[in-house]
């Protein structure tokens, strides 16, 4: 397509905007009707340990999709020439899980908690065995029934609970709606109904009923949308608070918001039963879509919902690259102190090919990559932690290679239940995220991991801010009658199969023999939580 023909799209208000929220990152990207990205913007942002609560200040919430937003404005203009004034749709995605809960008059009751708490075990426990369904201490009705165990002034007042992605969709239409894949992560979800599960809803009411509240948990949960479901319009305000100089115009249609798993389910095309995905970031993620319910409950698997309702069994991890990440800025450092300027991408490449040339033990060592808790391996708090022996081979091959196994480990453990012990069927996994940036590396490291073909495509980098622009163009587009499904693989992914990579049996000896050493060195990491203390 040329500039001519993008420019034409972007002024006359064909083109589709998706915006996420991810943990370090916000990202927007603006797409043409067929799907492909044309202009993008993002703005970096940090959550905050406040008082032993990670979070983020609201106010950085806006002031971040406000930079992000006129980043990708100023890409249009810069590639095409373009002005965004009107929108075809818009959709908006964050972190999933956690707890932003609003009274009455929509102010704010609580610190907004994000998914990376591990603050609610008591309540996860509780729930998970009255429910006879997995609650994970990171989704938002473990977070609401902590706040009841505590005792917390602002519960009776609450009136809305929600998301970020409900939140941030909230403000700028004025409805309280979710999507159904983001709502998996606020209650567990009744596919037969798509809606909250009504005899659980029941239940929890019932828990909840000597104290009086002047609520019930349908009252203050969002409304549950499906995958091409309108949800709401842009307001005059919402517009002038996307973007403050005025250029946007109010009256662009919303997609149902969602959650970065079913984002990422959409931006691979895992949204069929039997595919699956793996988002691998600053969290670590995979997705399976499956065939039939699993043969039991497991604390270490989630059950969610796809876009458009399927069931799915999630591997959540809440580390992945935060502590590799920490690494290589360090090497970074070590490069301009010799007087060498390495830019991200040169380094990131340079460190993750060397671990390829690893030994099969990777010399010994061993890693930890917990910044926070771990509920794969039972940690309520992390320390980044890296250990080796006197005799270990320590080489920067090894180290970079360890630190790549690390921030797989946790993921593993957990999926061997879902693939070993449940017999689940995938036919192909896709993985996407800043693990994958380096071609070949950390695909291979995760075909280790899971002993199981990974394929990236070309698309991966654009991750979830893709996959809720597709989504917003799903609900433009959609045919009567059409699925996410169809549209995806017939109008989106057509021709599109992406590189994979199968697992080679050498890696993958090597990341069981591993997995053995990390497994009997956790001990290591829980004697660290306990002596260095926060």
């Amino acid at each position: 397509m040329s500039t001519k023909d993008i420019r034409t799209i972007i002024e006359s208000g064909q083109a589709r905007l998706g915006v996420e929220f991810g943990s370090t990152r916000i990202k927007a990207v603006l797409i043409d009707p067929a799907g492909d990205p044309i202009a993008q913007g993002a703005h970096d942002w940090e959550n905050q340990l406040v008082n032993n609560i990670w979070t983020y200040d609201m106010k950085d919430v806006w002031a971040g999709l406000q930079d992000c937003y006129a980043n990708m404005a100023a890409d249009a203009k810069a590639r095409y020439g373009a002005e965004v004034h009107k929108l075809a749709a818009i959709g908006f995605s964050a972190m999933m899980h956690g707890y932003i809960p609003f009274d009455g008059e929509g102010k704010q009751l609580a610190a907004f908690r994000t998914w990376r708490n591990t603050i609610t075990g008591p309540a996860s426990e509780a729930l998970t065995e009255r429910l006879n369904f997995n609650i994970p201490q990171r989704w938002s009705i473990a977070h609401l029934y902590q706040a009841i165990l505590n005792g917390e002034d602002h519960v009776p007042q609450i009136r809305f609970l929600t998301t970020l992605a409900g939140y941030v969709h909230w403000q700028l239409t004025g409805e309280k709606v979710l999507g159904v894949g983001e709502a998996s992560g606020m209650f567990p979800i009744d596919s037969n109904t798509n809606d909250y599960d009504a005899a659980m809803v029941d239940s929890f009411d019932a828990l909840i009923a000597d104290k009086g509240f002047a609520w019930k948990l349908r009252d203050i949960l969002p409304k549950v949308l499906m995958a091409g479901d309108p949800a709401g319009k842009l307001t005059e305000a919402g517009a002038k608070l996307l973007d403050p100089t005025g250029a946007l115009e109010a009256g662009a249609p919303l997609c149902p918001p969602e959650g970065d798993a079913g984002t990422g389910m959409v931006a691979t095309n895992s949204v069929a039963q039997r595919t699956g995905n793996v988002s691998a970031g600053t969290s670590v993620f995979a997705m399976i879509v499956l065939e039939k319910a699993l043969s039991k409950v497991h604390p270490e698997i989630d059950m969610v919902t796809t876009p458009s309702g399927k069931p799915v069994a999630m591997v959540h991890c809440n580390n992945c690259t935060s502590d590799l990440n920490a690494w290589v800025k360090l090497f970074g450092e070590f490069a301009e102190a010799m007087g060498m300027k390495a830019d991200a991408n040169q380094l990131f490449g340079t460190l993750y090919r060397k671990a390829l040339e690893a030994d099969g033990d990777v010399g010994g060592l061993l890693a930890y990559n917990y910044f926070s808790g771990e509920h794969i391996t039972g940690f309520e708090e992390g320390r980044p932690l890296f250990a080796r022996t006197p005799d270990s081979r320590f080489t920067l091959a090894n180290f970079m290679r360890t630190h790549l196994y690390a921030a797989l480990s946790s993921l593993k453990i957990g999926m061997n239940i879902l693939l070993d012990d449940e017999g689940v069927q995938v036919d192909q996994i896709l993985g996407h995220g800043g693990l994958f940036k380096t071609k070949g590396v950390g695909q291979r490291i995760m075909a280790a991991a899971l002993n199981a073909p990974v394929a990236v495509m070309e698309t991966a980098g654009e991750g979830g801010a893709w996959g809720i622009a597709l989504l917003a163009g799903y609900m433009a587009d959609k045919a009567d009658g059409e699925t996410l499904e169809d549209y995806l693989s017939n109008k989106i992914f057509a021709g599109k199969m992406g590189e994979t990579v199968q697992p080679d049996a050498a890696d993958v000896e090597s990341f069981n023999a591993y997995i053995q050493r990390y497994r009997a060195g956790l001990p290591i990491e829980r004697a660290a939580v306990e002596c260095m203390k926060l």
